[in-house]
């Protein structure tokens, strides 16, 4: 789709997604870096791309759609061959009984496009505008069945010699090679997956390749073990890694596109005693920061933080244990606050999430780049903002607390087990108590559970037996505690958490809880999950929690403490938001008793 510059400044202006000045200013930038006008907005993320095709849809008075890859009909596959589809970004996602074609593209001005693919399928035809995004999506289920392509190649190569395989010719690793092909396919089935990581672990017959959706690992395929040796150097050459060094650790990265959407792949190989394990995490580069909403954040919480990143100095810290959420969570702050005036800088390990127009830097131990030689660099650099990646040591924790003395919000990351336990971690980093009282603002603690997929999780009435667990796991057995539980859906309600389920409870009871649901996919299951959601406790450093910093107050005084203030625990929000059918009580439970 490609919108005209003056078009497409009346669109923007019109439907006030920007000032006139704005785009005066995107125009220059536009002719600065002689790249057009629409790539600079999107790339500037002023209104994402679905939002842009629907204004450009209204203007130009073309159908709007956004095409769903699961419900395009074979039928619609064979009409259109691969190579015509992906040349004119053109994809036939319904036909009706009455013979009706229905016709996504990406430019349906394209009259010559047009004509060519009625030509090749005939009778009636509706033709739609759609994003680049949602046809790039569609036009995989050119792929068929992922899987069932990776057998194919996998029987190829367990075909050939399995001796001896740590002897690798150039021809087994090449680009062309099965090996590729298995790469490229283990790839691209964990992308569709949903994966965040894969996991390649030689076993004594096999290799046993394994994902991890949602937080949950799971096998998905055993590969044969002579393929072993050149699965890791065709991963090592893409990663740019020492190909005959096994004895040591190694970590590289490379980028792939798939679907229009690019991925940067973080390697780590290890030594383990059959061979290298290597773990591959996968980053959609085009992710866009999630709202602090969206993450699950609600009720005091949202208050409490909403409050305290407003502040002009003071430390915020997130903490939980690796793989919790919390680098999601500073990338959606960061973001709310990232403004032309403001000067973010951060210093991290490694960069996950490209912020643009944030300095990212990141860490390098063999040339001395640490997080703290890196922090006495950053506050040299005027910044308002400092993230910090983590907190490991006592060196980097003094020097992010004197940065925020000194007129700086920063932010940073720890590693305790709960919100309360993070100031007790300070001090064993020997910060002094007044220092962290006066400087830190909040403390968020985190989890992440499985969302329950809302169009088919199931509302079920649980036993007496099941009700009286949950109220003894919960402290609920207090008809006062259970009542603020039924306050508290209320409030959660209100704000949308869990869209528009009725209540689960009343004042005298749990009425209903959910469960996952059953729906056939390309795989043949599904879990009745997906993605995850956070759930939180947010701790407000008052005056009350401050006294007990400095008079050496323990951990359960200040939770009991900070509880008293309105802060709900990370297991109330897990709660709450099972109530809400947004999770499980065991999806809570698993998380929280970790």
């Amino acid at each position: 789709m490609h919108i005209p510059d003056g078009t497409l400044e009346r669109l923007l202006v019109q439907s006030r997604h920007l000032t006139k000045e704005d785009v005066d200013t995107l125009k220059q930038e536009s002719v600065s870096s002689r790249v057009p006008l629409q790539k600079i907005v999107l790339d500037n993320k002023k209104i994402d791309e679905a939002t842009l095709t629907k204004l450009f849809a209204e203007y130009t008075g073309t159908p709007y759609t956004e095409v769903n890859p699961e419900r395009i009909p074979p039928e619609g596959l064979e009409r259109i061959p691969e190579r015509i589809a992906r040349q004119y970004n053109a994809i036939l996602f319904q036909i009706d009984p009455d013979g009706l074609q229905h016709l996504a593209m990406e430019d349906p001005d394209d009259v010559q496009a047009i004509n060519f693919i009625q030509k090749q399928i005939g009778g009636r035809v509706k033709t739609y505008i759609s994003p680049h995004g949602s046809i790039q999506a569609a036009l995989e289920n050119y792929r068929g069945n992922v899987d069932k392509e990776l057998s194919k190649v996998i029987n190829i190569q367990s075909e050939k010699e399995t001796a001896k395989e740590e002897k690798i010719s150039d021809d087994d690793i090449g680009e062309d090679s099965p090996i590729a092909q298995t790469i490229n396919l283990l790839l691209e089935y964990a992308i569709k997956s949903g994966a965040s990581d894969i996991h390649i672990e030689p076993r004594e017959d096999y290799v046993q390749i394994r994902y991890r959706i949602d937080g949950v690992l799971n096998e998905v395929n055993r590969l044969p073990r002579n393929v072993h040796a050149a699965l890791i150097s065709r991963l090592k050459i893409l990663s740019n890694l020492k190909i005959d060094e096994r004895r040591i650790p190694q970590d590289g990265r490379f980028k792939i596109e798939v679907a229009g959407k690019k991925y940067s792949l973080r390697v780590s190989t290890l030594p383990i005693a059959d061979g290298e394990k290597v773990v591959i995490r996968i980053l959609d580069e085009s992710n866009q920061a999630v709202s602090l909403k969206d993450l699950g954040f609600w009720g005091y919480s949202m208050q409490t933080i909403t409050s305290a990143i407003t502040e002009p100095h003071g430390m915020i810290l997130v903490t939980g244990p690796t793989g919790s959420g919390k680098s999601t969570t500073l990338f959606s702050m960061l973001s709310e606050l990232n403004k032309p005036n403001v000067n973010i800088s951060t210093i991290e390990d490694p960069v996950e999430y490209k912020i643009k127009g944030v300095n990212q830097t990141q860490t390098n131990e063999g040339a001395g780049m640490t997080f703290a030689n890196g922090l006495r660099a950053l506050v040299r650099q005027d910044p308002n903002i400092i993230m910090i990646g983590e907190i490991r040591d006592g060196e980097t924790a003094s020097l992010g607390i004197q940065a925020a003395l000194t007129g700086h919000l920063v932010f940073s990351t720890l590693h305790t087990n709960n919100a309360a336990t993070s100031f007790p971690r300070l001090l064993d980093m020997d910060v002094e108590p007044f220092l962290i009282a006066s400087v830190v603002r909040v403390v968020i603690g985190q989890r992440l559970v499985r969302k329950l997929e809302s169009e088919t999780r199931i509302a079920y009435a649980p036993t007496e037996n099941e009700k009286m667990n949950i109220m003894k796991l919960f402290n609920l057995e207090n008809p006062q505690n259970f009542r603020y539980i039924h306050e508290l859906e209320k409030q959660a309600a209100s704000q949308g958490i869990g869209g528009n389920v009725p209540l689960s409870t009343n004042e005298s009871g749990i009425l209903s809880l959910y469960k996952p649901g059953e729906r056939e996919d390309e795989s043949g299951k599904h879990s009745g999950f997906k993605g995850r959601v956070g759930i939180y406790e947010v701790l407000n450093n008052t005056n009350p929690i401050q006294r007990l910093i400095t008079g050496d107050g323990t951990s359960d005084q200040l939770q009991l403490q900070a509880i008293s203030e309105g802060m709900i625990t990370m297991q109330i929000d897990g709660l709450i938001k099972a109530l809400r059918g947004v999770t499980t009580i065991e999806e809570v439970l698993r998380v929280t008793r970790e």
